[in-house]
């Protein structure tokens, strides 16, 4: 547990950079799964930057997992669930978005999870752009870091009516798609990145934040011109671009 901890921590500190521009102060949260029962989240109010192990939270996944079968919960309800699926009674209260963690914990593969909000994606997810950004592709190593697609979620309120929503969305994409997705990102809010390990969501995330760069950029100049279908799945059964992926533990 204490490698996996120290694995998180360094992957909220890459996260929290302030030269990245992907969370400042309290923003976004992260994940580990611990084991097929519990995992570890950034506590609320925690900073990515200089997050500690006491910043840190050990949950049991089924409570919070629970909790989406009822889709919302009045707020003191739902702070009192959160408070209870705390494996130390003495630790601090989790992330309000730790019942979405605790889901995408649980998908085939998924070892780790950050949220964050990065500028130049967040200017197309405030935008009428976004399901464009989510749906499409434009160049070979987005298709590569960050999925042939990514699941899309409508702005939702945070904390529960949130995960209800990334559940059903990510249920939709694992049905249309046959994989997990690496990259989710919410309307009006940021984005989530999903990997076996630090190295793959941090990839993911850093190849969003340039892609939608690009997207600005292109969308300025009459575009952007997106992949066509055809050649998005090419590069997605590549040889050449799996081994790629597996020599940098994506």
């Amino acid at each position: 547990m204490q490698d996996d901890i120290a694995a998180l921590l360094e992957l909220s500190h890459e996260i929290g950079r302030p030269d990245r521009s992907l969370a400042i102060l309290g923003e976004g949260n992260t994940s580990v799964r611990l084991s097929p029962t519990q995992f570890a989240v950034k506590a609320s109010g925690g900073r990515l930057a200089d997050l500690q192990a006491g910043d840190v939270t050990v949950c049991d996944t089924a409570k919070l997992v629970s909790l989406l079968d009822r889709k919302s919960l009045p707020d003191a309800a739902f702070e009192k669930a959160l408070l209870e699926a705390r494996v130390d009674p003495q630790s601090r209260r989790p992330s309000i978005e730790a019942t979405f963690h605790a889901w995408l914990l649980t998908l085939d593969g998924v070892g780790f999870v950050g949220h964050c909000h990065p500028v130049h994606v967040n200017q197309i997810l405030c935008s009428p752009r976004a399901r464009d950004f989510a749906e499409h592709r434009m160049f070979p190593d987005e298709i590569v870091f960050c999925g042939p697609a990514s699941v899309y979620v409508p702005y939702a309120d945070p904390g529960l009516p949130l995960a209800w929503q990334i559940r059903e969305r990510t249920k939709d994409y694992l049905r249309d798609h046959g994989r997990v997705p690496r990259l989710i990102v919410l309307q009006n809010h940021g984005v989530i990145a999903l990997g076996a390990t630090p190295q793959a969501v941090m990839a993911c995330l850093l190849m969003a934040e340039k892609a939608a760069t690009i997207f600005c950029g292109a969308a300025a100049m009459g575009g952007p011109t997106f992949l066509l279908p055809q050649h998005v799945e090419r590069i997605t059964v590549r040889p050449d671009e799996a081994y790629r992926q597996g020599q940098l533990g994506l």
